[in-house]
């Protein structure tokens, strides 16, 4: 299991959350998005951690903090849903054929 962390900075750095994150147990893995067109992080993290009481400890210090101007949103990362779009929409155009080719 790991760590849903939001709210980040974009100025945060894989470095400054394992430092916190010790703090409150081994880190395992950090990880942190980035979008794929601007390459630019997206403001929220996973920490994997060594054991679940640690996870336990470093959500209720730091779920609400305040860390590098933000006000950190920490819990408990839902496991990933299968069989989504990817955040894409279905649908749209209908017809099989595409407008303004005439």
């Amino acid at each position: 299991m790991s760590i849903y962390v939001g709210n980040l900075s974009y100025e945060v750095e894989e470095k400054d959350l394992k430092e916190v994150f010790s703090e409150y147990g081994d880190v395992k893995n950090v990880q942190l998005p980035t979008d794929r067109e601007t390459g630019r992080m997206r403001g929220f993290a996973f920490v994997e951690m060594g054991t679940e009481a640690d996870e336990q400890k470093a959500i209720d210090a730091l779920d609400g903090a305040e860390w590098m101007g933000r006000n950190l949103k920490v819990n408990k990362a839902k496991p990933k849903t299968d069989g989504g779009s990817g955040g894409r929409r279905g649908g749209g155009g209908g017809g099989g054929y595409s407008r303004g080719r005439y």
